[in-house]
């Protein structure tokens, strides 16, 4: 493909839109049902913490501007999402929940700061250890994003269906990988590492969504049969069991006695 800066920072920005935004949909809906059951903290917490490999990244690399702004408010977003995790999942306090939040956002911030100025100097003067760097902290944010969705197949797989996670927020997720790689094709040299994360994200993705077109119909035709049989009266709930109240039960039981007086 031509080198087009145009169609670079176009596609790369879209991909940072959709990235920009991503989490809002499952910050809503956890937030309306009050619930994050079937939503994986773990892999909410997770690609917080590749947001800062994957920034260090972008940013000695200067892929394009919209690129480095990208996992800067995924891992922002991701941090709120995971608090939520702890507030409504596993019933944190309020307080301790947003220090948490505040507490992850601060180690990542900082945390990738020290990793850019640990690896640039070395990348910028040529150095293999410099390389080396940088080439770890994008082939780790692949391997980070990868397992971390692990756990929320285990969740699909335990529900048998996909529940509390935002089909909105998996699609527009989806999408922001497709444009962030896209965005690449048009770049002087094509970033494969680059190119293997988002490309990751958008296959891994696209598996939950494909898993909740398949199996969140048969959940719920399964739960209407469930309750359709529960409705049913069954042959034993007709039976007559209750106590005893007809005058020939009690006729039954007192004539030996009528009986014995009249002997």
């Amino acid at each position: 493909m031509p080198v087009n800066r145009v169609a670079e920072n176009v596609l790369g920005t879209m991909g940072t839109i959709c990235w920009a935004i991503q989490m809002i949909p499952q910050i809503w809906k956890s937030y309306r049902t009050k619930n994050t059951d079937g939503l994986s903290d773990w892999m909410i917490l997770s690609w917080a913490i590749a947001g800062a490999f994957l920034g260090a990244y972008a940013v000695i690399q200067d892929i394009n501007i919209p690129l480095i702004l990208q996992p800067q408010m995924f891992s922002a977003l991701g941090t709120i999402s995971w608090a939520q995790c702890l507030y409504y999942g596993r019933k944190f306090s309020l307080i301790t929940s947003i220090l948490a939040c505040l507490g992850v956002m601060a180690f990542v911030g900082g945390f990738e700061t020290a990793m850019i100025f640990a690896a640039k100097p070395a990348y910028e003067a040529g150095r293999t250890s410099g390389k080396a760097a940088v080439e770890f902290y994008g082939i780790f944010t692949s391997v980070i994003i990868a397992l971390a969705l692990l756990p929320q197949y285990y969740e699909v797989w335990y529900h048998k269906e996909v529940v509390g996670i935002s089909m909105t927020f998996m699609l527009i997720d989806a999408l922001g990988g497709l444009f962030s790689d896209l965005s690449l094709v048009f770049k002087p040299e094509f970033d494969v590492i680059a190119g293997v994360t988002y490309t990751i994200v958008v296959v891994m993705d696209s598996v939950i969504i494909v898993a909740a077109l398949i199996l969140n119909p048969r959940a719920r035709k399964r739960r209407l049969r469930l309750s359709s049989e529960a409705n049913t009266p069954s042959r034993r709930g007709s039976l007559n069991t209750g106590p005893p109240n007809s005058d020939t039960e009690r006729t039954v039981v007192s004539s030996p006695i009528t009986e014995e007086v009249k002997v």
